[in-house]
Protein backbone atom coordinates (compact mmCIF):
# COMPACT_ATOMS: atom_id res chain seq x y z
CA UNK A 1 0.00 0.00 0.00
CA UNK A 2 1.34 3.80 -0.84
CA UNK A 3 1.55 6.50 1.58
CA UNK A 4 1.53 10.38 1.02
CA UNK A 5 3.78 12.37 3.05
CA UNK A 6 2.26 15.62 2.02
CA UNK A 7 4.02 18.13 5.10
CA UNK A 8 7.36 17.84 6.38
CA UNK A 9 8.13 14.75 8.57
CA UNK A 10 10.84 14.16 10.47
CA UNK A 11 13.00 11.28 8.68
CA UNK A 12 12.68 8.67 11.66
CA UNK A 13 8.76 9.05 10.64
CA UNK A 14 8.84 8.08 6.87
CA UNK A 15 11.67 4.87 7.97
CA UNK A 16 9.10 3.55 9.84
CA UNK A 17 6.48 3.36 7.19
CA UNK A 18 8.96 1.90 4.72
CA UNK A 19 9.97 -0.89 7.20
CA UNK A 20 7.05 -1.49 7.68
CA UNK A 21 6.48 -2.40 4.00
CA UNK A 22 4.60 0.60 2.94
CA UNK A 23 5.57 2.55 -0.35
CA UNK A 24 6.35 6.17 0.58
CA UNK A 25 5.97 9.45 -1.47
CA UNK A 26 7.40 12.61 0.47
CA UNK A 27 5.65 15.51 -1.61
CA UNK A 28 4.76 18.55 0.43
CA UNK A 29 3.56 22.07 -0.67
CA UNK A 30 0.69 20.71 -2.54
CA UNK A 31 -1.70 22.87 -4.58
CA UNK A 32 -5.87 21.72 -3.20
CA UNK A 33 -5.45 20.82 -6.93
CA UNK A 34 -2.36 19.12 -7.34
CA UNK A 35 -3.77 16.49 -3.97
CA UNK A 36 -6.75 15.92 -5.52
CA UNK A 37 -4.96 14.99 -8.51
CA UNK A 38 -2.61 12.45 -7.18
CA UNK A 39 -4.90 11.32 -3.52
CA UNK A 40 -6.64 8.37 -6.02
CA UNK A 41 -3.11 6.55 -5.53
CA UNK A 42 -2.70 6.47 -1.80
CA UNK A 43 -3.83 4.74 0.50
CA UNK A 44 -3.19 6.54 3.69
CA UNK A 45 -2.03 10.47 3.86
CA UNK A 46 0.58 11.81 6.58
CA UNK A 47 -0.57 15.68 7.14
CA UNK A 48 0.48 18.18 9.82
CA UNK A 49 -1.25 21.65 9.49
CA UNK A 50 -0.41 22.87 6.13
CA UNK A 51 -2.40 20.12 4.16
CA UNK A 52 -6.06 20.78 4.11
CA UNK A 53 -8.39 17.48 3.40
CA UNK A 54 -11.23 18.68 2.05
CA UNK A 55 -14.24 17.25 1.53
CA UNK A 56 -13.00 17.36 -2.64
CA UNK A 57 -10.20 15.38 -0.98
CA UNK A 58 -11.90 13.02 0.69
CA UNK A 59 -14.41 12.51 -2.73
CA UNK A 60 -11.01 12.20 -5.06
CA UNK A 61 -9.47 9.68 -2.82
CA UNK A 62 -11.04 6.88 -3.79
CA UNK A 63 -8.66 4.31 -2.44
CA UNK A 64 -8.05 6.02 0.80
CA UNK A 65 -8.10 4.76 4.11
CA UNK A 66 -6.36 6.61 6.70
CA UNK A 67 -5.43 10.51 7.56
CA UNK A 68 -2.56 10.83 9.78
CA UNK A 69 -2.02 14.01 11.48
CA UNK A 70 1.38 14.18 13.04
CA UNK A 71 0.02 16.58 16.11
CA UNK A 72 -3.36 17.20 17.79
CA UNK A 73 -5.39 19.53 15.77
CA UNK A 74 -7.78 18.31 13.41
CA UNK A 75 -9.53 21.47 11.77
CA UNK A 76 -7.71 21.71 8.55
CA UNK A 77 -9.43 17.83 8.00
CA UNK A 78 -12.76 17.60 6.60
CA UNK A 79 -13.69 14.88 9.58
CA UNK A 80 -17.70 13.95 8.53
CA UNK A 81 -16.59 13.51 4.85
CA UNK A 82 -14.09 11.47 5.78
CA UNK A 83 -16.24 9.12 7.72
CA UNK A 84 -18.86 9.00 5.28
CA UNK A 85 -16.46 7.80 3.23
CA UNK A 86 -15.10 5.26 5.25
CA UNK A 87 -11.57 7.01 6.09
CA UNK A 88 -10.09 6.42 9.50
CA UNK A 89 -8.92 10.29 11.07
CA UNK A 90 -6.55 9.71 13.28
CA UNK A 91 -3.90 11.98 15.18
CA UNK A 92 -0.86 11.82 17.90
CA UNK A 93 -2.10 14.04 21.17
CA UNK A 94 0.43 13.36 22.71
CA UNK A 95 3.49 13.71 20.96
CA UNK A 96 3.63 17.72 21.38
CA UNK A 97 2.31 17.97 24.73
CA UNK A 98 5.18 19.34 26.45
CA UNK A 99 6.46 21.30 24.24
CA UNK A 100 2.75 23.57 23.23
CA UNK A 101 2.67 23.85 27.18
CA UNK A 102 6.03 25.58 27.29
CA UNK A 103 5.96 27.83 24.32
CA UNK A 104 2.53 28.83 25.66
CA UNK A 105 4.16 30.14 29.33
CA UNK A 106 7.22 31.18 27.13
CA UNK A 107 4.95 33.75 24.94
CA UNK A 108 3.19 34.45 29.14
CA UNK A 109 6.43 35.23 30.71
CA UNK A 110 7.34 37.28 26.96
CA UNK A 111 4.56 39.25 27.18
CA UNK A 112 4.31 39.72 30.58
CA UNK A 113 7.71 41.35 30.67
CA UNK A 114 7.72 42.46 27.31
CA UNK A 115 10.86 40.81 26.25
CA UNK A 116 10.40 40.93 22.46
CA UNK A 117 10.25 45.04 22.19
CA UNK A 118 13.08 45.18 25.03
CA UNK A 119 15.19 42.96 22.42
CA UNK A 120 14.20 44.77 19.52
CA UNK A 121 14.96 48.44 21.53
CA UNK A 122 18.26 47.86 22.97
CA UNK A 123 19.70 46.16 19.62
CA UNK A 124 18.57 49.02 18.02
CA UNK A 125 21.01 51.20 19.81
CA UNK A 126 18.57 52.58 22.84
CA UNK A 127 18.67 51.94 26.60
CA UNK A 128 14.89 52.50 27.12
CA UNK A 129 14.85 51.00 31.27
CA UNK A 130 11.54 52.91 31.97
CA UNK A 131 9.56 52.19 28.93
CA UNK A 132 9.11 48.48 29.18
CA UNK A 133 8.01 48.25 33.12
CA UNK A 134 6.57 44.50 33.43
CA UNK A 135 3.53 42.23 34.80
CA UNK A 136 4.97 40.23 37.87
CA UNK A 137 2.99 36.64 37.49
CA UNK A 138 3.51 35.78 41.32
CA UNK A 139 0.15 35.46 42.82
CA UNK A 140 -1.61 36.66 39.32
CA UNK A 141 -4.86 34.80 38.72
CA UNK A 142 -4.39 32.32 35.79
CA UNK A 143 -7.83 31.16 33.79
CA UNK A 144 -6.49 28.13 31.52
CA UNK A 145 -9.55 27.26 29.12
CA UNK A 146 -9.28 23.70 28.30
CA UNK A 147 -7.74 21.37 30.71
CA UNK A 148 -6.25 18.40 28.34
CA UNK A 149 -3.06 17.59 28.55
CA UNK A 150 -1.48 20.64 27.21
CA UNK A 151 -3.82 22.73 29.56
CA UNK A 152 -2.98 20.45 32.22
CA UNK A 153 0.92 21.04 32.09
CA UNK A 154 0.44 24.67 31.85
CA UNK A 155 -0.74 24.45 35.17
CA UNK A 156 1.67 22.06 36.31
CA UNK A 157 4.15 25.17 35.16
CA UNK A 158 1.87 28.22 36.51
CA UNK A 159 2.14 26.75 39.99
CA UNK A 160 5.94 26.36 39.93
CA UNK A 161 6.00 29.83 39.58
CA UNK A 162 3.29 30.37 42.51
CA UNK A 163 0.37 31.85 40.25
CA UNK A 164 -3.09 31.11 41.24
CA UNK A 165 -4.85 29.03 38.76
CA UNK A 166 -8.65 28.37 37.63
CA UNK A 167 -9.76 26.19 34.72
CA UNK A 168 -12.81 26.21 32.31
CA UNK A 169 -13.33 22.92 31.03
CA UNK A 170 -16.77 21.50 30.47
CA UNK A 171 -15.37 17.66 30.71
CA UNK A 172 -12.85 17.89 33.41
CA UNK A 173 -14.30 16.04 36.49
CA UNK A 174 -14.35 17.60 39.93
CA UNK A 175 -11.81 14.67 41.05
CA UNK A 176 -9.20 15.78 38.33
CA UNK A 177 -9.13 19.15 39.24
CA UNK A 178 -8.66 18.52 42.54
CA UNK A 179 -5.73 16.02 41.60
CA UNK A 180 -3.89 19.09 39.58
CA UNK A 181 -4.87 21.33 42.35
CA UNK A 182 -7.01 23.78 39.76
CA UNK A 183 -10.36 25.54 40.84
CA UNK A 184 -13.12 24.37 38.30
CA UNK A 185 -15.03 27.73 36.71
CA UNK A 186 -17.31 28.22 34.57
CA UNK A 187 -16.08 30.60 31.33
CA UNK A 188 -17.95 33.61 32.78
CA UNK A 189 -15.93 33.01 36.25
CA UNK A 190 -13.10 32.44 34.42
CA UNK A 191 -13.44 35.67 31.97
CA UNK A 192 -14.05 37.51 34.94
CA UNK A 193 -11.38 37.07 37.53
CA UNK A 194 -8.35 35.92 35.45
CA UNK A 195 -5.17 38.19 35.62
CA UNK A 196 -4.26 36.53 32.47
CA UNK A 197 -5.67 33.91 29.87
CA UNK A 198 -4.42 31.45 27.78
CA UNK A 199 -6.35 29.43 25.72
CA UNK A 200 -5.99 25.27 25.25
CA UNK A 201 -9.09 24.32 23.40
CA UNK A 202 -9.86 23.05 19.66
CA UNK A 203 -11.69 25.10 17.40
CA UNK A 204 -15.29 23.89 17.48
CA UNK A 205 -18.75 25.87 16.10
CA UNK A 206 -18.67 26.43 20.26
CA UNK A 207 -15.52 27.74 20.56
CA UNK A 208 -15.10 29.89 17.59
CA UNK A 209 -14.89 33.78 18.50
CA UNK A 210 -14.91 32.40 22.40
CA UNK A 211 -13.35 35.48 23.38
CA UNK A 212 -14.86 38.33 21.39
CA UNK A 213 -15.95 41.77 22.25
CA UNK A 214 -18.61 40.91 24.58
CA UNK A 215 -16.68 38.75 26.46
CA UNK A 216 -13.69 40.98 26.09
CA UNK A 217 -15.81 43.98 28.16
CA UNK A 218 -16.10 41.42 31.02
CA UNK A 219 -12.78 40.92 32.01
CA UNK A 220 -10.47 42.76 34.02
CA UNK A 221 -8.64 45.62 33.23
CA UNK A 222 -5.55 45.21 31.67
CA UNK A 223 -5.94 41.32 31.38
CA UNK A 224 -3.17 39.12 29.07
CA UNK A 225 -4.53 36.92 26.51
CA UNK A 226 -2.49 34.19 25.47
CA UNK A 227 -3.46 31.75 22.42
CA UNK A 228 -1.35 28.88 21.02
CA UNK A 229 -4.23 26.34 20.52
CA UNK A 230 -5.91 27.47 17.00
CA UNK A 231 -6.89 30.63 14.98
CA UNK A 232 -10.31 31.81 15.27
CA UNK A 233 -11.17 31.08 18.78
CA UNK A 234 -9.93 34.39 19.43
CA UNK A 235 -12.00 36.92 17.38
CA UNK A 236 -8.73 39.40 15.95
CA UNK A 237 -10.84 42.11 15.78
CA UNK A 238 -12.50 42.39 18.97
CA UNK A 239 -8.97 41.80 20.64
CA UNK A 240 -7.05 44.49 18.26
CA UNK A 241 -9.73 47.39 20.03
CA UNK A 242 -9.18 45.90 22.89
CA UNK A 243 -5.45 46.31 22.60
CA UNK A 244 -5.61 49.32 21.43
CA UNK A 245 -8.19 50.74 24.12
CA UNK A 246 -5.49 49.37 26.68
CA UNK A 247 -9.10 47.53 28.11
CA UNK A 248 -6.27 44.15 27.24
CA UNK A 249 -3.23 45.20 28.30
CA UNK A 250 -0.93 42.14 26.55
CA UNK A 251 -1.90 39.74 23.88
CA UNK A 252 0.57 36.86 22.24
CA UNK A 253 -0.84 34.67 19.71
CA UNK A 254 1.09 31.90 18.35
CA UNK A 255 -2.20 31.48 15.90
CA UNK A 256 -3.91 32.89 13.26
CA UNK A 257 -7.71 32.81 11.60
CA UNK A 258 -5.58 32.84 8.59
CA UNK A 259 -1.97 31.87 7.94
CA UNK A 260 0.35 32.69 6.76
CA UNK A 261 -0.83 35.82 8.61
CA UNK A 262 -1.00 38.93 6.39
CA UNK A 263 1.81 41.67 6.75
CA UNK A 264 -0.62 43.80 6.96
CA UNK A 265 -2.64 42.46 9.57
CA UNK A 266 -3.79 45.66 12.32
CA UNK A 267 -2.70 43.29 14.85
CA UNK A 268 1.43 43.43 14.31
CA UNK A 269 1.21 47.54 14.07
CA UNK A 270 0.60 47.63 17.94
CA UNK A 271 3.31 47.32 20.18
CA UNK A 272 1.36 45.52 23.45
CA UNK A 273 1.22 42.15 20.75
CA UNK A 274 3.56 40.00 20.41
CA UNK A 275 3.40 36.93 17.97
CA UNK A 276 5.17 33.68 16.66
CA UNK A 277 4.31 31.90 13.80
CA UNK A 278 2.50 28.76 14.95
CA UNK A 279 5.76 27.71 16.47
CA UNK A 280 3.65 25.65 19.48
CA UNK A 281 4.85 22.12 18.41
CA UNK A 282 7.95 23.10 16.34
CA UNK A 283 11.02 21.81 18.67
CA UNK A 284 13.34 18.72 17.37
CA UNK A 285 11.80 16.37 20.22
CA UNK A 286 8.65 17.34 19.16
CA UNK A 287 8.72 16.70 15.61
CA UNK A 288 10.25 13.37 16.63
CA UNK A 289 8.07 12.69 18.79
CA UNK A 290 4.99 13.00 16.56
CA UNK A 291 6.42 11.79 13.31
CA UNK A 292 7.22 8.34 15.03
CA UNK A 293 4.02 7.87 17.27
CA UNK A 294 1.81 9.37 13.57
CA UNK A 295 4.09 6.57 11.24
CA UNK A 296 3.48 3.84 13.67
CA UNK A 297 -0.32 4.44 14.00
CA UNK A 298 -0.62 4.68 10.18
CA UNK A 299 1.69 1.66 9.80
CA UNK A 300 -0.63 -0.49 12.30
CA UNK A 301 -3.40 0.51 10.71
CA UNK A 302 -2.56 -0.58 7.25
CA UNK A 303 -0.79 -3.59 8.05
CA UNK A 304 -2.27 -4.67 11.02
CA UNK A 305 -6.27 -3.10 11.24
CA UNK A 306 -5.44 -1.93 14.82
CA UNK A 307 -6.35 2.03 15.19
CA UNK A 308 -5.13 3.71 17.86
CA UNK A 309 -5.90 7.55 18.26
CA UNK A 310 -8.45 7.22 16.11
CA UNK A 311 -11.16 10.02 16.07
CA UNK A 312 -14.28 8.95 14.23
CA UNK A 313 -13.49 5.05 15.39
CA UNK A 314 -13.09 3.41 19.10
CA UNK A 315 -9.86 2.88 19.49
CA UNK A 316 -8.46 -0.53 20.97
CA UNK A 317 -5.11 -0.19 22.53
CA UNK A 318 -3.23 -3.26 21.91
CA UNK A 319 -3.05 -5.11 25.38
CA UNK A 320 -6.65 -5.86 24.87
CA UNK A 321 -7.26 -6.34 21.18
CA UNK A 322 -6.12 -10.06 21.85
CA UNK A 323 -9.74 -10.14 24.09
CA UNK A 324 -11.87 -7.82 22.23
CA UNK A 325 -10.77 -9.14 18.69
CA UNK A 326 -12.65 -12.64 18.94
CA UNK A 327 -15.84 -10.98 19.55
CA UNK A 328 -15.41 -8.19 16.75
CA UNK A 329 -14.95 -11.38 14.51
CA UNK A 330 -17.97 -13.19 16.30
CA UNK A 331 -20.40 -9.95 16.09
CA UNK A 332 -19.49 -9.41 12.16
CA UNK A 333 -20.30 -12.70 11.37
CA UNK A 334 -23.79 -12.72 13.09
CA UNK A 335 -24.61 -9.64 11.69
CA UNK A 336 -23.38 -11.06 8.16
CA UNK A 337 -25.31 -14.17 8.64
CA UNK A 338 -28.75 -12.33 9.45
CA UNK A 339 -28.32 -10.06 6.59
CA UNK A 340 -27.84 -12.93 4.12
CA UNK A 341 -30.97 -15.03 5.61
CA UNK A 342 -32.77 -12.82 6.21
CA UNK A 343 -35.74 -10.47 4.56
CA UNK A 344 -37.07 -6.86 4.69
CA UNK A 345 -35.57 -3.36 4.99
CA UNK A 346 -33.77 -3.77 8.48
CA UNK A 347 -35.31 -1.09 10.93
CA UNK A 348 -34.03 -2.00 14.21
CA UNK A 349 -31.33 -3.80 15.66
CA UNK A 350 -30.41 -4.59 19.57
CA UNK A 351 -27.35 -6.36 20.36
CA UNK A 352 -27.09 -8.00 23.73
CA UNK A 353 -24.22 -8.79 25.53
CA UNK A 354 -24.20 -11.67 28.66
CA UNK A 355 -22.01 -12.67 30.86
CA UNK A 356 -18.68 -12.07 30.25
CA UNK A 357 -19.00 -10.36 27.23
CA UNK A 358 -21.12 -7.47 29.44
CA UNK A 359 -17.60 -6.55 31.45
CA UNK A 360 -15.73 -5.44 27.94
CA UNK A 361 -15.30 -2.44 26.33
CA UNK A 362 -18.66 -3.37 23.75
CA UNK A 363 -18.37 -0.16 21.37
CA UNK A 364 -15.87 -1.79 18.52
CA UNK A 365 -18.04 -4.77 18.88
CA UNK A 366 -20.70 -3.26 18.23
CA UNK A 367 -19.54 -1.33 15.31
CA UNK A 368 -19.23 -4.76 14.02
CA UNK A 369 -22.04 -5.98 14.05
CA UNK A 370 -23.45 -3.11 12.05
CA UNK A 371 -20.50 -3.74 9.33
CA UNK A 372 -21.33 -7.08 9.32
CA UNK A 373 -24.77 -6.59 8.61
CA UNK A 374 -24.97 -3.91 6.32
CA UNK A 375 -22.34 -5.11 4.37
CA UNK A 376 -24.15 -7.63 2.47
CA UNK A 377 -27.07 -5.73 1.48
CA UNK A 378 -25.46 -1.88 0.31
CA UNK A 379 -23.72 -1.26 -2.72
CA UNK A 380 -21.48 1.12 -0.81
CA UNK A 381 -18.28 -0.08 1.02
CA UNK A 382 -18.96 -0.11 4.27
CA UNK A 383 -16.10 -0.79 7.22
CA UNK A 384 -15.64 0.11 10.87
CA UNK A 385 -15.90 3.81 10.19
CA UNK A 386 -18.61 4.34 8.86
CA UNK A 387 -20.80 1.40 9.48
CA UNK A 388 -22.70 3.69 12.70
CA UNK A 389 -23.16 7.21 10.16
CA UNK A 390 -24.92 4.57 7.41
CA UNK A 391 -27.19 2.94 9.92
CA UNK A 392 -28.00 6.50 11.70
CA UNK A 393 -29.11 7.64 8.19
CA UNK A 394 -31.49 4.99 6.96
CA UNK A 395 -33.12 5.19 10.30
CA UNK A 396 -32.02 2.30 12.04
CA UNK A 397 -32.40 2.35 15.55
CA UNK A 398 -29.64 0.73 17.31
CA UNK A 399 -30.03 -0.65 20.90
CA UNK A 400 -27.68 -1.98 23.07
CA UNK A 401 -27.85 -4.25 26.43
CA UNK A 402 -25.83 -6.44 28.94
CA UNK A 403 -26.63 -8.82 30.85
CA UNK A 404 -24.81 -10.48 33.85
CA UNK A 405 -26.71 -14.40 32.90
CA UNK A 406 -25.37 -16.36 30.15
CA UNK A 407 -26.65 -19.59 30.87
CA UNK A 408 -24.54 -22.37 30.70
CA UNK A 409 -22.09 -20.45 28.87
CA UNK A 410 -19.14 -18.22 30.31
CA UNK A 411 -20.59 -15.46 27.79
CA UNK A 412 -22.85 -14.68 24.54
CA UNK A 413 -23.66 -12.02 22.13
CA UNK A 414 -27.06 -11.86 20.54
CA UNK A 415 -27.96 -9.81 17.36
CA UNK A 416 -32.04 -9.28 17.14
CA UNK A 417 -32.93 -7.59 14.12
CA UNK A 418 -36.42 -6.28 13.45
CA UNK A 419 -37.66 -5.56 9.59
CA UNK A 420 -41.13 -4.90 7.73
CA UNK A 421 -41.31 -8.16 7.18
CA UNK A 422 -39.90 -10.39 10.15
CA UNK A 423 -37.58 -10.22 13.49
CA UNK A 424 -35.00 -12.39 13.37
CA UNK A 425 -32.51 -13.46 16.31
CA UNK A 426 -28.56 -14.90 15.97
CA UNK A 427 -26.37 -16.05 19.32
CA UNK A 428 -23.13 -16.69 19.21
CA UNK A 429 -20.17 -17.78 21.65
CA UNK A 430 -16.82 -17.95 21.44
CA UNK A 431 -14.98 -21.36 22.35
CA UNK A 432 -11.48 -22.28 22.87
CA UNK A 433 -10.98 -18.23 23.92
CA UNK A 434 -10.83 -17.52 19.70
CA UNK A 435 -13.26 -19.86 18.18
CA UNK A 436 -16.52 -18.28 17.01
CA UNK A 437 -19.83 -20.16 17.08
CA UNK A 438 -22.74 -19.67 16.07
CA UNK A 439 -24.83 -21.48 19.13
CA UNK A 440 -28.85 -20.47 18.44
CA UNK A 441 -30.98 -19.27 15.44
CA UNK A 442 -34.59 -17.65 15.81
CA UNK A 443 -34.38 -19.53 19.22
CA UNK A 444 -33.39 -22.92 18.09
CA UNK A 445 -29.95 -24.38 19.54
CA UNK A 446 -27.54 -25.97 17.15
CA UNK A 447 -23.57 -24.99 16.95
CA UNK A 448 -22.50 -23.55 13.43
CA UNK A 449 -18.50 -22.35 12.73
CA UNK A 450 -19.89 -19.21 10.38
CA UNK A 451 -16.91 -19.23 7.44
CA UNK A 452 -17.51 -20.09 4.16
CA UNK A 453 -20.33 -20.89 1.92
CA UNK A 454 -23.39 -22.35 3.70
CA UNK A 455 -26.93 -23.39 2.57
CA UNK A 456 -29.43 -22.32 4.63
CA UNK A 457 -32.36 -23.84 5.33
CA UNK A 458 -35.97 -23.43 6.97
CA UNK A 459 -37.70 -26.48 6.75
CA UNK A 460 -40.77 -28.39 8.02
CA UNK A 461 -39.24 -31.05 10.84
CA UNK A 462 -40.21 -34.09 8.62
CA UNK A 463 -38.80 -37.46 7.41
CA UNK A 464 -36.71 -37.06 4.05
CA UNK A 465 -35.50 -33.40 4.04
CA UNK A 466 -32.03 -33.96 5.22
CA UNK A 467 -31.82 -37.38 2.15
CA UNK A 468 -33.19 -35.43 -0.93
CA UNK A 469 -31.30 -32.30 -0.03
CA UNK A 470 -28.45 -34.58 0.21
CA UNK A 471 -29.10 -36.40 -3.36
CA UNK A 472 -29.98 -32.68 -4.82
CA UNK A 473 -26.48 -31.72 -4.24
CA UNK A 474 -24.99 -34.98 -5.01
CA UNK A 475 -26.42 -34.90 -8.32
CA UNK A 476 -25.29 -31.26 -9.40
CA UNK A 477 -21.28 -32.52 -8.13
CA UNK A 478 -21.97 -30.07 -5.07
CA UNK A 479 -19.27 -31.22 -1.79
CA UNK A 480 -21.10 -30.99 1.64
CA UNK A 481 -18.28 -30.29 3.98
CA UNK A 482 -20.26 -30.10 7.11
CA UNK A 483 -24.51 -29.95 8.57
CA UNK A 484 -25.93 -28.54 11.45
CA UNK A 485 -29.35 -29.09 12.76
CA UNK A 486 -31.59 -27.14 15.42
CA UNK A 487 -35.63 -27.70 15.67
CA UNK A 488 -38.30 -25.75 17.90
CA UNK A 489 -40.08 -29.25 18.69
CA UNK A 490 -40.63 -32.90 16.97
CA UNK A 491 -42.46 -32.36 14.31
CA UNK A 492 -42.86 -28.54 14.59
CA UNK A 493 -40.01 -26.09 12.42
CA UNK A 494 -36.96 -26.88 11.58
CA UNK A 495 -33.49 -25.16 10.31
CA UNK A 496 -30.25 -26.53 8.65
CA UNK A 497 -26.92 -24.92 7.97
CA UNK A 498 -25.12 -26.95 5.32
CA UNK A 499 -21.48 -26.18 4.53
CA UNK A 500 -20.28 -26.54 1.03
CA UNK A 501 -17.30 -26.33 -1.23
CA UNK A 502 -18.55 -24.04 -3.37
CA UNK A 503 -21.01 -21.78 -4.35
CA UNK A 504 -24.55 -23.01 -5.91
CA UNK A 505 -26.31 -21.28 -9.02
CA UNK A 506 -29.75 -20.27 -8.82
CA UNK A 507 -31.20 -22.60 -10.56
CA UNK A 508 -29.86 -25.17 -8.06
CA UNK A 509 -31.17 -23.12 -5.27
CA UNK A 510 -35.07 -23.16 -6.82
CA UNK A 511 -34.63 -27.04 -7.07
CA UNK A 512 -33.74 -26.96 -3.23
CA UNK A 513 -36.66 -24.80 -2.16
CA UNK A 514 -39.08 -26.99 -4.57
CA UNK A 515 -38.18 -30.37 -2.14
CA UNK A 516 -41.18 -31.50 -0.24
CA UNK A 517 -41.26 -29.26 3.18
CA UNK A 518 -38.84 -27.22 2.54
CA UNK A 519 -40.00 -23.57 3.38
CA UNK A 520 -37.36 -21.18 2.01
CA UNK A 521 -33.50 -21.29 1.27
CA UNK A 522 -30.72 -19.00 1.31
CA UNK A 523 -27.14 -19.17 0.05
CA UNK A 524 -24.68 -17.42 2.89
CA UNK A 525 -20.78 -16.77 2.22
CA UNK A 526 -18.86 -15.60 5.54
Amino acid sequence: MRVLVSDSLAERGVEILKKAGLKVDVNTGLSPEALIKIIPEYDGIVIRSATKVTKEVVAAATNLKVVGRAGSGLDNVDIPAATKRGVVVMNTPGGNTVTTAEHAFALMVSMARRVPQADASTKSGKWEKKKFMGLELFNKTLGIIGMGAIGSHVAKLAQGMMMNVIAYDAYLSPERAKKAGVEVVDLEGLITRSDLITIHAPLTDETRHMINAESIQKMKQGVRIINCARGGIVDEDALYEGLKSGKVGGAALDVFEKEPVDPAHPLLTLENFICTPHLGASTKEAQENVAIAVANQIADYLVNDVARFAVNLPSVSPDLMPKLQPYIDLAEKIGSFIAQTGEGGVEEITITYSGEAADLDTAPISIAALKGLLNPILEEPVNYVNAPGIAKERGIVVNESKRSDSGNFASLLSLKVKSGLEERTVTGAIFNKSEPRLVEIDHMALEVIPEGNMLYLFNEDQPGVIGSLGQLLCDNKVNISSMQLGREKTGGKAISVVGIDSVVKASLLDKIKALPHVISVKQVNI
